[in-house]
């Protein structure tokens, strides 16, 4: 999919069996034909390995189907809502302004759009809702003197989308992507033939580059993330052979095409200072692999930087197996960067879901490539996800001394865990919501909220929530843990959201969190806990869970038990 084209994915995706995709409901709006558009996003889900189902509004109606309560777009309940406007409509409406409505052209369009936003808040609050940026047309009214005046229009557009990302701010579940990258790797990215006669404002490539892009957001709002960067190091990280060159020798700084990869490093580190996992994966020997990071003082990336080290002279794609088992994440979360086609290969053979950019032959153009990929989208942040790489290093430490141990309890016992329980406060909402956007394996019901979601979900009297937060000897876990509980009636509660991150399994915190919530409910007088288990390809570990806790099935997904029939197992965690 990196570099296929719309027409290729159209004809695979009219070949892909659907019967056992993810659903996913989308809803398109806007000001121009949104025909093309929507055939490209579905086909693009199918390949995804979504089941969509797409509402497409009525041309040019998108106030008109916001302001009614019973129109398409809100019968049709979709999770997800994209708006396209076409700047060129924009400026169309323009010309028949006055000086002054010209002049606060800007102000006005961005009350429409937060108008439009708290109208689908109101008519269907659980829809996150897309928009592109405007592209910055220029009429050439007022040529390089566009900045000193308002009624520039391009002045205007740059106005415009600067309140976008006011907006952003202000709703979290809105978002924004960018229109201006899909356009410069577009050329041309209009056909004048097609604007005036299908009003469709982009080529279809580009009408396609933004579906693309639609896609790789809408997975990162469900939960498909990458969160792994795999790499090699002679060739792909620096410029010739450790080995045979020595550190002081390889290609990196600022001269020549060493600056080539001293940029892609700093993209890098960039990746990593957001949360994704950096790891190695090199045939060599390690302690001369290391030297590069020790002794060139040119190199950006440093081995703390580092989750996971391996440099050997095994099959690259059983070192690849080991890290996936070390950092405890899916193969479909990974991406593998190596400069050799055979390696790239041979990975692509034995891991399928592993994602593998096929390099440009120049290495000047592996991070442009790279960028233009949208590989590490995401749809969350929080600080301290800067915090990961650390976490990942502690539990390689953890495994190491594992294997010192006879038996899992004396390995546990030696942690000396200690485990913090307590309701939402407004400090952990980043992180809480992005664990519900993240968490795949261990999601009772993989439901994703938004950061104002739980905000009013931490406001409302209707839930108890919980956070779990956890560290043992080697560092500290952070939360780790959520649990969401809305009450149905004074006498029980149901398990709207369990999950957990895969960093903690097997450590007893299931048993942990049961001891102290059946503590709390008795003190509110609940006496049952109900629950649902929502089948997904990633969440089959906790099929069985209900069950374990003490849970009765009464149909089918559904559990129901009295919070004195509890089943909690010994742990260790104080």
């Amino acid at each position: 999919m990196d570099t296929m084209n719309y027409m290729t994915a159209r004809k695979l995706a009219k070949k892909k069996d659907t019967s056992l995709n993810i659903p996913v409901s989308v809803g398109i709006l806007g000001n121009y034909t949104t025909h093309f558009f929507k055939d490209h996003i579905r086909n693009l889900l199918i390949l995804s390995g979504y089941n969509p189902e797409i509402h497409e509004g009525a041309y040019d109606q998108t106030d008109i189907e916001l302001l009614d309560p019973d129109s398409g777009i809100y019968k049709a309940k979709s999770e997800i809502i994209i708006i396209l406007e076409s700047a060129l409509k924009i400026a169309d409406k323009s010309y028949a302004m006055s000086t002054e409505a010209k002049a606060t052209l800007a102000d006005h369009f961005l009350e429409v759009i937060e108008r439009r936003i708290q109208l689908i808040n109101t008519h269907n609050p659980v829809a996150k809702i897309m928009m592109f940026t405007f592209e910055l047309y220029d009429d050439n009214g007022f040529g390089n003197y566009f900045s000193k005046t308002d009624q520039s229009l391009l002045r205007q557009f740059y106005l415009l989308n600067s309140g976008l990302m006011e907006l952003t701010a202000k709703y979290t579940g809105f978002f924004v992507l960018d229109i201006q990258k899909i356009l410069f790797r577009n050329n041309p990215y209009r056909d004048a033939s097609l604007l005036l006669s299908s009003d469709l404002p982009y080529t279809l490539e580009t009408q396609f580059d933004m579906a693309k892009t639609a896609t790789s957001f809408i997975g990162a709002m469900k939960g498909k993330l990458k969160k792994c960067l795999i790499l090699d190091l002679d060739n792909t990280l620096w410029g010739g052979i450790i080995g045979d060159d020595g550190p002081e020798n390889i290609q990196i700084g600022d001269l020549g095409i060493g600056k080539a990869y001293t940029r892609l490093q700093q993209w890098i580190k960039s990746l990593k200072e957001r949360g994704i996992i950096l790891a190695v994966c090199s045939k060599n020997d390690e302690q001369i692999a290391k030297e590069a990071f020790l002794k060139n003082h040119n190199m950006l990336l440093q081995l703390e930087d580092i989750a996971v080290f391996v440099a050997n002279w095994n099959n690259k794609a059983d070192n690849i197996t080991h890290i996936q088992e070390v950092l405890n994440i899916g193969f479909d979360s990974m991406v593998f960067l190596d400069d050799n086609p055979a390696e790239r290969e041979i990975v692509r053979q034995r891991h399928p879901n592993i994602t593998v950019p096929e390099l440009p032959a120049d290495p000047a153009f592996y991070l442009p490539f790279l960028q233009q990929l949208d590989l590490f989208d995401i749809a969350s942040y929080s600080e301290k996800d800067k915090d990961r790489t650390r976490q990942y290093q502690e539990e390689a430490e953890r495994r190491s001394l594992q294997i010192k141990y006879s038996s899992i309890d004396d390995y546990l016992e030696s942690l000396t865990m200690k485990g913090d329980i307590s309701a939402f406060n407004s400090q952990d909402i980043p992180r809480i919501a992005q664990l519900t956007q993240r968490s795949n394996q261990y999601n009772l019901r993989t439901i994703r909220y938004t950061e104002q979601e739980i905000t009013a979900i931490a406001n409302s009297p209707g839930y108890i929530t919980y956070t779990v937060k956890l560290s043992d000897k080697f560092g500290d876990y952070g939360l780790i843990s959520v649990l969401v509980l809305k009450l149905v009636s004074p006498e029980e509660a149901f398990i709207d959201t369990w999950i957990m991150s895969c960093r903690v399994l097997k450590r007893g915190v299931e048993d942990f969190v049961l001891e102290n919530i059946s503590k709390d409910l008795k003190r509110l007088k609940i006496r049952y806990l109900s629950g649902e288990y929502i089948p997904t390809a990633k969440n089959k570990m906790v099929a069985e869970l209900l069950l374990k806790v003490g849970l009765t099935p009464v149909e089918k997904g559904i559990f129901k038990g009295e919070i004195k029939d509890f089943v909690i197992q010994k742990h260790f965690i104080q």
